[in-house]
């Protein structure tokens, strides 16, 4: 792609007539609108009939806006097949997990699994990378479209054919399949791979391993249909590849985007909500490790369809979350939509313009992103993000466990979303990384909610730790084996073997009147926690009441040069909320990491590098305001006014200031 900080919108030029595309381009060189993206529902267009590609429309909608220097992201069509495959075709669908077989309508309701759809998308998508395979407008291509956003695991006949497949090359016996998955248990011993069930309904739960097993088979599968696609057009473009993603979608997200060439996804909190969609940059920065990610949707206003809609963003919000965005490591910031839909679905979603053609409310606040991006561009591009010294631990693998066991109600993304934002409050930079991620660099690392640990993974980290690292582990981290059983010889399994510390109890203390108090805040425990032993280990605090008082709850090992912190319960609430900000900012004090801003809450901030110097950049995404301290000389750099110590940032504010050496 060319080196520019892209501005774009999805658009579906199949819904409109000449007359209105013409008009559409006009708008969109008023807007700043250098991309678009489009393609992707539009199959039954490109293929009306089976064996009659026709791609000459979206050709001359190409041409035409890359001669209006609109360069366009084209998709491969297959969320939407067109009703001549799955007609009379019930063996093509989409089978839910309480065996109903999915209709025509809507999209993804058919098995990316089944043979038949895949050699119907394998033609469609190779008729398109040949058509589009040289040309200069194209600069990426997007396959599919939200894989996996609105249904999970298949549970059609092809996809038991392949889970059995899968199962065979993972466990390789059945033997070990049994021994691993504990089914002695309810007499559910299996004497072949051919006899292992989806997990469809049944009277009661099924057996934890079968029911994630399909969850992580369901993973890999997605995977290779992406890699499938991306292979094909590969033949043809050399143009990059990607896929637009989310991680609420039933994906995992780094297997899925392991053979593409960068991560891009979908981003629609509502204002209220920034922190998720800060949480998300600093994902998908790392899902690949290379720094930079693609924010392939948005809403100018508000997110809806015709189930409902989220409340209108405040004045101004939308130019702090796309600099927040290109700040972050984005190489392009798109809406959806550019014209409103005039039927179907999504009715009442936020759009650029009016299905009538007149400036939506998001309309001037466009404007103000591309007056932003204008400024910004030429630093961004010759600088990246400064890589953060804290990294914080993301698992597919983990939230498949908690979809199984979801405990008392645990949300694997939310509760993720809440440790980081406590990263955010206590004026932390941080990465979000993978548990199979490069830890070098990193001085301290948070693993929680990880209920199997790996033998690689905890290689690693302990190789990491010996060599200084800081690990805060917890809660509910080690207490499951990676079958999802219950470890043989510890309550917390390999990590108290290695770490060489002791669980006496691992029980439910949630309503138990459990308390901790750390650093003179004290939060009530909830969640199943972990009462430790006082052997051979600092206590950080202990139990108050509830079942086991003054046991330890949190704890602390020296690991080598490093140390190894463990928290054994889920502080809650609030209260919870500032015990692990006085926590975390305490280890990584203690880490050596600097945490010189001490920015309001509210104010996010990303350092970036390059060969002319440091940069801050600075944003109030809270729309209240606030300050952060600069620590040192640094010039501010639309005004040039130079500054140190305290700065005032303003609602919705965006500062870039420099470092003066």
């Amino acid at each position: 792609m060319e080196e520019r900080l892209y501005h774009g919108a999805a658009y579906y030029p199949e819904l409109w007539d000449e007359t209105i595309i013409d008009e559409d381009i006009e708008l969109m060189k008023q807007a700043g609108i250098s991309v678009v993206r489009m393609g992707e529902f539009a199959w039954s267009q490109m293929e009306p009939e089976e064996g009659k590609i026709d791609l000459t429309f979206f050709g001359e909608i190409v041409d035409k806006l890359y001669k209006n220097g609109i360069s366009t992201i084209f998709c491969t069509p297959t969320p939407t097949p067109p009703i001549w495959i799955t007609h009379n075709h019930p063996e093509r669908m989409f089978v839910n997990r309480q065996g109903e077989r999915m209709s025509h309508g809507a999209r993804q309701q058919i098995c990316t699994n089944n043979p038949d759809f895949i050699a119907y998308s394998d033609r469609i998508t190779e008729a398109i990378a040949k058509k589009f395979a040289d040309h200069p407008a194209v600069v990426a291509w997007q396959l599919d479209n939200e894989f996996k956003c609105h249904v999970a695991e298949c549970y059609c006949e092809t996809c038991l054919s392949l889970w059995h497949e899968w199962l065979r090359e993972k466990y390789e016996t059945i033997e070990n399949l049994n021994a691993k998955w504990g089914t002695g248990v309810w007499s559910e011993t299996y004497q072949s791979f051919d006899q292992i069930p989806q997990p469809k309904k049944t009277p009661y739960a099924h057996n934890a391993a079968l029911d994630t097993n399909y969850r992580l088979f369901s993973y890999d599968k997605i995977a290779q249909f992406a890699a499938r696609q991306a292979a094909i057009i590969r033949r043809y473009s050399k143009a990059p590849i990607t896929h637009n993603g989310h991680t609420d979608f039933q994906v995992d997200n780094e297997k899925l985007f392991a053979p593409l060439d960068f991560t891009s996804f979908d981003d629609y909190p509502n204002c209220d909500d920034w922190n998720k969609m800060i949480y998300d940059y600093d994902y998908f920065r790392n899902v690949k490790q290379d720094g930079k990610f693609y924010v392939m949707e948005t809403s100018s206003g508000h997110n809806g369809s015709i189930l409902g809609y989220e409340h209108i963003h405040r004045k101004d919000y939308l130019r702090a979350e796309a600099a927040a965005a290109y700040a972050g490591g984005a190489m392009g910031f798109n809406y959806w939509l550019w014209r409103q839909q005039r039927s179907g679905v999504e009715q009442n979603h936020g759009h650029l313009l009016s299905s009538w053609g007149k400036p939506s409310i998001g309309w001037d606040e466009v404007l103000k992103v591309e007056e932003m991006r204008k400024k910004f561009e030429p630093i961004f591009l010759k600088t990246k993000v400064k890589k953060a010294e804290l990294a914080q631990t993301y698992s597919a693998t983990a939230r498949a466990f908690f979809f199984t066991e979801p405990l008392e109600r645990i949300d694997y993304n939310r509760e993720q979303v809440r440790l980081h934002k406590i990263l955010i409050d206590a004026g932390l930079a941080r990465e979000i990384i993978s548990d199979n991620a490069d830890l070098s660099g990193y001085k301290m690392m948070i693993t929680a909610y990880l209920p199997a640990i790996e033998k690689t993974f905890l290689r690693n980290v302990l190789a990491w730790c010996e060599a200084g690292g800081t690990w805060v582990v917890g809660p509910l981290t080690g207490f499951r084996t990676p079958d999802q059983s219950v470890p043989y010889d510890y309550a917390l399994g390999i990590i108290e073997l290695v770490m060489g510390f002791e669980t006496r109890y691992f029980y439910p203390v949630k309503d138990s009147g459990a308390a901790a108090t750390y650093s003179g805040i004290t939060a009530e425990l909830t969640g199943l926690g972990a009462a430790f032993e006082e052997k051979d280990v600092k206590v950080l605090a202990r139990y108050e009441g509830g079942r086991t008082p003054d046991l330890p709850v949190i704890i602390e090992k020296p690991y080598g040069k490093g140390r190894i912190v463990v928290i054994g319960a889920i502080p809650k609430g609030e209260a919870g909320e500032q015990l692990l900000l006085k926590l975390y900012g305490d280890c990584a004090r203690d880490a050596g990491i600097a945490m010189p801003y001490s920015p309001s809450q509210g104010i996010i901030f990303y350092e970036r590098e390059g060969e002319d110097g440091e940069y801050l950049f600075v944003c109030d995404m809270q729309g209240q305001g606030g300050k952060i301290i600069l620590p040192g000389l640094y010039e501010e750099v639309e005004t040039g006014t130079r500054l140190s110590g305290p700065a005032a940032v303003g609602a919705y504010e965006c500062l870039l200031f420099r470092k003066i050496k």
